[in-house]
């Protein structure tokens, strides 16, 4: 797997999240809260647009803390991402360079 992938993955499952949050079927806690606001249609899509924005937010900086190009926890370090077969999956950077494609601002 290459970063462009790893990224990928990471979107899909950013958009797994949403879905689940906002499915009135879900047994998810946050789910269960949503419905528990009795929000009109307008406010709940309103929140959805609130909630895809923070979870965008936060998985792009958490990629980037990864990458090595951004800080996690007030530090910022260099760190390998490797697959199950030891493959390495990113380098310094590589990270950076397609997240804000699949996580755009």
């Amino acid at each position: 797997m290459e970063a462009r992938e790893f990224v990928s993955r990471w979107r899909k499952h950013k958009d797994r999240l949403l879905t689940s949050f906002t499915d009135p079927d879900s047994t998810l806690r946050v789910a269960e809260r949503i419905r528990a606001l009795n929000l009109t249609d307008e406010q709940r899509d309103e929140l959805c647009v609130v909630i895809d924005g923070v979870l965008v937010d936060t998985f792009y900086s958490l990629l980037l803390g990864l990458d090595g190009s951004g800080q996690i926890g007030g530090t910022q370090e260099m760190y390998e991402i490797r697959g199950e077969d030891g493959e390495l999956i990113s380098s310094c950077g590589q990270i950076e360079a397609v997240a804000g494609e699949f996580f755009p601002a």
